[in-house]
């Protein structure tokens, strides 16, 4: 699991590196700065978390807050604010700003890491995932059709019945067309669940296959030690 990465925005650099210190050592990748203004320069984007003192210089913890929240990319980002503020419409404004914590000062560290800690469990999973890359449930090739869903192959608009195993090398070779797919690939992906399977039985299925398919056939290719293919 990658280390979350936190970002501590304060003025006063001593607390800045009494906190990283502490936070390293609790296993998190830490970075500090000394104003938003100097936090701002930085690709915000990477961090986890974001410890946000309120009371700084010409933009402040809240104004920061604002910018963040309004950014898309930013805007799911967890904030804990860390402040001297410490009345109740202070702390409520924080929160409807879309902070995930207040805390007080002069507060322990132990409180801190107990709190970025709690932060961190609620918003893991935060940042914006690539979403995973669909399966294909056609395959298509001209006129040669494999239809994944319903295990069904179309040779130009007529259907060809295939068996079990054919299928299913047709559909590798064709998910990997434009190369030579070795003969240990192609069985183990193939005949994964099989205890013992000879060399033959892929020559076998090839040539079926090539037979099965008629125009299409000389699309699968051979390559003399080294496997088969599905040309482009």
């Amino acid at each position: 699991m990658a280390t979350e990465h936190i970002l501590i925005v304060d003025d006063e650099e001593t607390l800045c590196e009494v906190l990283k210190i502490n936070l390293e050592n609790e296993g998190y990748d830490v970075d500090t700065a000394l104003s938003a203004e100097e936090a701002l320069q930085l690709d915000l984007k990477q961090y986890d978390l974001i410890l946000l003192d309120i009371m700084m210089g010409e933009i402040s913890g809240i104004k920061m807050a604002k910018m963040l929240k309004s950014d898309v990319t930013t805007a799911e980002i967890p904030i804990i604010f860390c402040t001297a503020r410490d009345t109740e419409d202070d702390m409520v404004m924080g929160l409807n700003l879309g902070a995930d914590d207040y805390i007080m000062k002069p507060y322990t560290i132990r409180n801190v890491i107990a709190r970025v800690k709690s932060v961190l469990r609620r918003t893991s999973g935060h940042k914006t995932k690539a979403p995973a890359a669909e399966k294909p449930n056609v395959l298509e090739v001209e006129g040669l059709r494999l239809d994944l869903e319903f295990k069904r192959c179309l040779v130009d608009g007529e259907e060809v019945k295939l068996a079990r195993k054919e299928f299913e090398l047709l559909a590798y070779l064709i998910l990997h067309r434009g190369k030579i797919c070795s003969r240990d690939q192609i069985l183990s992906s193939v005949w994964s669940n099989e205890v013992v399977v000879l060399d033959r039985t892929i020559d076998v299925n090839i040539t079926r296959l090539r037979s099965k398919i008629g125009a299409y056939g000389p699309y699968i290719v051979t390559r003399s030690g080294f496997g088969y293919g599905f040309r482009d």
